[in-house]
Order: C-alpha cells, then sequence, then structure tokens
C-alpha cells in the first residue's frame, strides 16, 4: 500500500510539474527564405535554439558573440540540425562600445539586408564592470544592443518590413529605474531586474521614434529557461539551481518559441513596441508603459553611449 502512495505522489508531482512548464509553440509556418537575421549571444541557450529554428525556415542566419570557438562549434550544430549551410559568425564584445562600432561598421559594409535583428545576449545577475566601466548589466543587456540597434537602423530601414526583437524578462517589474544611478551595481537581482526593465522602455520608443517608417519592435520574456547562466557562479550554485531548473524550467526550445512567433508571425505587427511571452501579447505594470521615463531613458543613454 506504501508503494502504491508512492508512485502516486510521485506521478502526481510529476504531472504538476509538467502542468506548470506548459509552454505555447509558435504555429505559425511562415518561411525566410531571402531573409537576413542577425541573434546576438546565437552561439548557446534561447538564442542558439533561436538560430536553428529561422535557420529551418530558410533564413540566413548570422550569429554574432565574443567567443570564436564556441560560435563555430554552434555554427557547425545549427548548419547540422537545420541542413541551412547559410549560418555564419561575426565577433562582436558587447560589454565593449568600441567592439559594437567595429562589428557594426564591418556589418554594414558586408551586409545588404538586415530583416530582422534578435537582441539575445545577456548577462545574469552578477557584480562586474564592462569595458567601458558600465554595470555589467546594464552595460550589456541594455546600452550594448542599444548601441548595436541603433547602428544598425540605417541598414533595417533599408530592409524594410524589418523587426527588432529584444529579450527581457518578467523580472522587471521588481525594480524601477534611479536616473540619479543608471550604473547600479549593488545587489546582483536588482541590477539585473533594472536591465530587463530598461530593455522594455527601450522597445516602446524604439517603436515609437521607427513608426510609419517600416521598422517594428517586440520585447520578448521567454520564460525562465533551463539555459546555461548559472556558468557565471560558482559550483555549489550550480548544483543548487540545476535542481531548480530541473523542476520548474522550460527547454530552450520552448523559450525560443515567443521569439520566433514575434520575427515571423503577421499578428505582432498590430502590437508594436508591445511585451510578449508564450506566444501571445501580455500586460505590462504600469509603471513599465510609461512612455515618458522610456524616452527620458533613450536620450539618457544616448548620452551614455556618445550617441548624442
Amino acid at each position: 500500500m506504501y508503494l502504491f502512495y508512492i508512485i502516486f505522489s510521485a506521478l502526481l508531482c510529476f504531472l504538476i510539474l509538467k502542468w506548470l512548464k506548459r509552454r505555447r509553440y509558435c504555429m505559425d509556418v511562415k518561411r525566410l527564405d531571402g531573409k537576413t537575421v542577425l541573434i546576438t549571444g546565437g552561439n548557446t541557450g534561447i538564442g542558439k535554439e533561436t538560430a536553428v529554428l529561422l535557420a529551418l525556415r530558410g533564413a540566413r542566419v548570422i550569429i554574432a558573440c565574443r567567443d570564436e570557438e564556441k560560435a563555430r562549434k554552434a555554427v557547425r550544430e545549427i548548419k547540422a540540425r537545420s541542413h541551412n549551410m547559410n549560418v555564419l559568425y561575426m565577433e562582436v564584445d558587447l560589454a565593449n562600445m568600441r567592439s559594437i562600432r567595429e562589428f557594426s561598421k564591418i556589418f554594414l559594409q558586408k551586409e545588404k539586408q538586415l530583416d530582422i535583428l534578435i537582441n539575445n545576449a545577456g548577462m545574469p545577475s552578477v557584480l562586474d564592470w564592462t569595458d567601458d566601466d558600465f554595470s555589467m548589466c546594464f552595460g550589456v543587456n541594455h546600452l550594448g544592443h542599444f548601441l548595436l540597434t541603433n547602428l544598425l537602423l540605417p541598414r533595417l530601414k533599408e530592409s524594410s518590413p524589418s523587426r527588432v526583437i529584444n529579450l527581457t524578462c518578467s523580472s522587471y517589474k521588481y525594480q524601477k529605474l534611479d536616473f540619479q544611478d543608471l550604473n547600479y551595481n549593488l545587489f546582483p537581482f536588482f541590477t539585473y531586474c533594472r536591465s530587463k526593465l530598461a530593455n522594455i522602455y527601450f522597445t516602446h520608443e524604439l517603436a515609437r521614434m521607427l513608426e510609419g517608417k517600416g521598422v517594428t519592435a517586440y520585447a520578448v520574456h521567454p520564460g525562465y529557461v533551463q539555459s546555461n547562466w548559472i556558468c557565471h557562479y560558482s559550483v555549489l550554485f550550480r548544483i543548487l539551481v540545476q535542481v531548480v531548473m530541473f523542476m520548474f524550467f522550460v527547454s530552450c526550445e520552448a523559450g525560443a518559441q515567443t521569439v520566433v512567433y514575434c520575427a515571423v508571425s503577421d499578428k505582432v505587427l498590430e502590437h508594436n513596441g508591445g511585451y510578449f511571452t508564450d506566444c501571445q501579447p501580455a500586460q505590462l505594470r504600469a509603471f513599465a508603459r510609461d512612455s515618458g521615463v522610456a524616452k527620458k531613458l533613450w536620450e539618457a543613454s544616448e548620452r551614455l553611449v556618445k550617441l548624442a
């Protein structure tokens, strides 16, 4: 009898966990033949799965990351899984503004088309500094992609209709921006939350500024995903988090679905500047929809990356 209860309890727990981890899959069958997609951080995690899924649809996929060895290995895997040989790698370090400028210059020289820009790369909750003395989370997750997107805007406009997809996280709701201390770097989780909130404001203001110009923008929360972000932490922390991730987090393939949905679906066009999760638009907290704050962050970001 005890054995029956143990088996029943285990099965019940398994079904509950499966229910908690349920995700919608992108059912749009739209092809991307002749389209060029740029994915930052496309060598691992959600970025790599997104690259595979878009390459399967016929897109020319460029993954941009800083580790050449890992990138070349990822390119081989993406080609093998998608049977698409039109996949390549370009080097960029989003923690270095000079690297971003050099990358953008080379990209604009070599690439005559950019249909979809996916700002996927990101840093987890870490206390560190970029080469330009920005907090690592804010510098990479927001400022790096802010500069990259602005430098590539000419090609995005020329390739219209085109799309910009910024990966964010639902943890944005736990913090608000402090314009007296945008470079906040005290508590790791709070630093991360602020950078993800900045992604949402950036998406909102980008969509507003480009309205009617053929470029649309979307913020995507992919869910809590079993990726390798824990590599930045201690062995003990990684072991503990692996257990939690196995129980509650979704696979990288599942996490990539909303990114793919925003890249291919025509239904998202009526939600330009919107926030998406689980392959559908989602409601943001009121403070994250503040257009005044979004504009103020844009202007501050321009000064910080020396675009203004």
